[in-house]
């Protein structure tokens, strides 16, 4: 096992700047083989944030301030990149997990590879959190194996990933819903005319056209109820910089996708997301409360489920949580995940199950008073 530690006067400077080619990739010594490696294990990734524009982008923004280690295994058959805070007792955590709530996964070429990576995790002596990982993770059943001798494993059910299933069918999205919900499709639609004249647009913006088009979009989302909730992107500086610099990556390697829903050539709706590995990933979606009475998130939606099929993608990812609309609306289908967390004998991991304990308590004695 090898692990390169990002110094880049301790604040992970050099991995955006090697992600942008400012910085000769043999800079570093691990740079080269590194960048190359997570070329090669991303072509069989299963999620978008495994990949390396997505750290480089948290690198330079969010996590600007956090210290990064890459672990790889197997002669670069397995690489996972971790962040912590400063601490000697501080753990190892997948990167964008609590900034953006989005699942991680490490990079395996085999079970093999993913043995050596877990044996290296167990033995680095930091407890590791997996807040949200794929349940069939390679890495589950490896870390299993790993700790035992070694400290303590907790595996729980996480929030899993909502995902539609898609085939020719979905080319006409409405068929697939019963009476009632096409009766509510027609409905809006009728409305939405009433108002004016309605288009829809699934762009595939170039670099130069980017920033104009994803400010088009992020002012349409602080227009409904997610400003006050504070939820909105363009109302956190923070997330901003970091969505900005992570979908002009997209944009540059042509998988970005920024979707509108037009009336009278006024966007009322927008998603943006991602067209990868024959998938739709929807990332952030919003819409304008001045319309909202003909529903045009949800018209919106409607229009790129079936923009997907017609397009042979096979599956609809809808990235976050599973919340009550989804569920209701869309679809039940989704992708387990699970929550790790690994205490190695020690004062760090003894110190990691008491403040995990703690706060467990403090959740189970606050719910009834919620």
């Amino acid at each position: 096992m090898k692990h390169a530690q990002i110094a880049a006067e301790s604040n992970g400077s050099n991995l955006a700047a090697m992600a942008r080619g400012v910085v000769p990739v043999a800079q570093g010594g691990f740079a080269a083989p590194l960048l190359n490696a997570w070329q090669r294990l991303e072509r069989g990734a299963t999620l978008p944030t495994q990949c390396y524009a997505f750290a480089a982008s948290l690198a330079c923004t969010m996590l600007a301030t956090a210290d990064w280690e890459f672990f790889t295994a197997g002669g670069v058959g397995a690489l996972l990149p971790l962040c912590r805070e400063p601490g000697y007792f501080a753990r190892w955590r997948m990167p964008g997990a609590r900034e953006v709530f989005e699942p991680g996964n490490c990079l395996c070429d085999t079970p093999q590879s993913a043995d050596l990576l877990a044996d290296a995790l167990a033995r680095q002596g930091r407890p590791v959190r997996f807040d949200r990982m794929p349940a069939d993770s390679l890495l589950v059943p490896a870390l299993v194996r790993a700790m035992r001798g070694r400290g303590w494993l907790s595996v729980r059910p996480a929030v899993p990933c909502p995902t539609i299933a898609l085939d020719e069918s979905w080319a006409e999205p409405e068929s697939r819903f019963n009476s009632g919900r096409r009766s509510d499709f027609r409905r809006a639609a009728r409305r939405a005319e009433e108002i004016g004249q309605v288009a829809y647009e699934v762009l595939s913006p170039t670099e130069a056209e980017f920033d104009a088009l994803f400010d088009e979009a992020i002012g349409v989302e602080v227009q409904s109820w997610k400003r006050e909730a504070g939820t909105a992107i363009a109302v956190d500086r923070d997330k901003e910089a970091f969505f900005r610099e992570y979908f002009r990556r997209a944009a540059a390697q042509g998988q970005l996708r920024i979707a509108f829903l037009r009336i009278d050539g006024r966007a009322a709706a927008m998603q943006l997301a991602l067209e990868w590995q024959q998938r739709f990933w929807l990332f952030k979606i919003g819409y304008d409360e001045a319309y909202g009475k003909c529903s045009p998130g949800t018209l919106l939606m409607l229009h790129t489920i079936g923009w997907a099929a017609q397009r042979g993608l096979v599956a609809y990812e809808l990235l976050g949580g599973v919340e009550p609309w989804i569920a209701e609306f869309w679809t039940r289908e989704e992708h387990p995940c699970v929550q790790l967390r690994t205490y190695p004998f020690g004062p760090r991991g003894i110190a990691a199950i008491a403040s995990d304990a703690f706060s467990a308590l403090v959740r189970r004695v606050s719910r009834p008073l919620r």
